[in-house]
């Protein structure tokens, strides 16, 4: 049988396609190499036990033991607001330290901060960080929540403090040294908050009593208001508190000298490093003092000190309800632990 040249091309290129296709049921799939891989050879356990001691040893090496013990007091005990005042920790980051902590325990040593996926460079960026703010003596490293800013050695050489917190119509200050002990704690009602006129001689008259009363301390901390010149309404309110600031900077600030002794601290500072912010506005801090107060007459070493005089007076001053709230003593109180807490970190 005799077959045509074109009938026997088609035949030997349909052979040639045949020999080429292979079963799709039948492929052999290619295995990815993983990535603990290395030229097909896998990372034991062992390995990685030995590269995790590496970094620990490391880090042993580049501190001494009583830096050790500073950085891992600071992680395991420092509030999200104290460790948001080192750089490296700013926003999401030490939140996730306190959340770690809570979870886990406290951090046994500082190769353990690997676990929250921080790379040994970071590691050690953030130590040097932490110990910066940790040596007061330093006057470059700056106490930036107050305003202007001030070298923290300087507030951690201060005796004491006076906290001052006013409304429109009360003045309330907060006397805590350095101990955390509140020396005196009080409120004037001072105020006749003007409808009209403001007139500029009256409130130096009534200022000027208060400021009378005020005890001496190496600092004095406003609560700085951060309400808006813009808003049409509210002008008279923003006018009456920075009208009262303004005249406390002049009469607490010594004459004929170049220390400030007059600083500011934003209400939020304050509303943040006890966690009650509502959304971007401080609520009430009443609560938070009962905590103090309760704890004072309570545990041996509070973490705020009161005289007895003083823990007896204002043990059941406080109520979270009612008309007389107290609020601007209880936020000069809270405004001084805050200022302490983040100086002393």
């Amino acid at each position: 049988m005799l077959v045509s040249r074109k009938a026997l091309t088609a035949v030997t290129a349909t052979g040639r396609q045949l020999t080429r296709w292979s079963c799709p049921f039948t492929r052999v799939k290619q295995r990815p190499v993983h990535s603990s891989c290395s030229l097909g050879r896998q990372v034991t356990l062992q390995e990685v036990s030995s590269l995790e001691e590496n970094v620990k040893s490391s880090l042993d090496k580049t501190y001494t033991l009583e830096q050790r013990d500073v950085l891992l007091r600071l992680l395991n005990s420092a509030s999200e607001s104290k460790l948001e005042c080192v750089k490296e920790l700013k926003g999401k980051t030490a939140a996730s330290i306190v959340q770690y902590r809570e979870q886990y325990g406290p951090f046994p040593d500082l190769a353990s901060l690997q676990q929250l996926s921080f790379q040994p460079a970071f590691i050690h960026k953030l130590c040097q960080s932490m110990l910066s703010l940790h040596d007061r003596t330093d006057p470059k490293i700056v106490a930036k929540f107050l305003k202007p800013d001030i070298p923290v050695c300087r507030l951690q050489q201060a005796e004491s403090i006076v906290s001052i917190v006013f409304g429109l119509r009360k003045l309330a200050w907060a006397h805590v040294d350095c101990t955390m002990t509140v020396r005196e704690w009080q409120q004037r009602e001072c105020f006749q908050f003007p409808k009209g006129k403001h007139q500029p001689e009256v409130y130096l008259e009534n200022i000027s009593s208060v400021v009378s009363d005020i005890p001496r301390a190496d600092f004095y901390i406003l609560e700085k208001h951060a309400l808006s010149t813009q808003n049409n309404v509210l002008f008279p309110v923003v006018l009456h508190l920075h009208t009262v600031e303004a005249m406390l900077y002049c009469l607490l600030n010594p004459p004929l000298t170049a220390e400030q002794r007059v600083l500011t601290m934003n209400k939020r500072t304050v509303g943040k490093h006890f966690d009650i912010m509502l959304g971007s506005l401080k609520t009430s801090g009443v609560e938070a003092v009962q905590k103090l107060i309760a704890e004072a007459s309570i545990v041996p070493k509070p973490r705020v000190a009161f005289t007895p005089d003083l823990l007896h007076q204002y043990h059941q001053h406080f109520q979270p309800r009612g008309r007389v709230r107290n609020e601007e003593m209880c936020d000069a109180l809270l405004q001084a632990v805050t200022v302490y807490d983040l100086a002393l970190f």
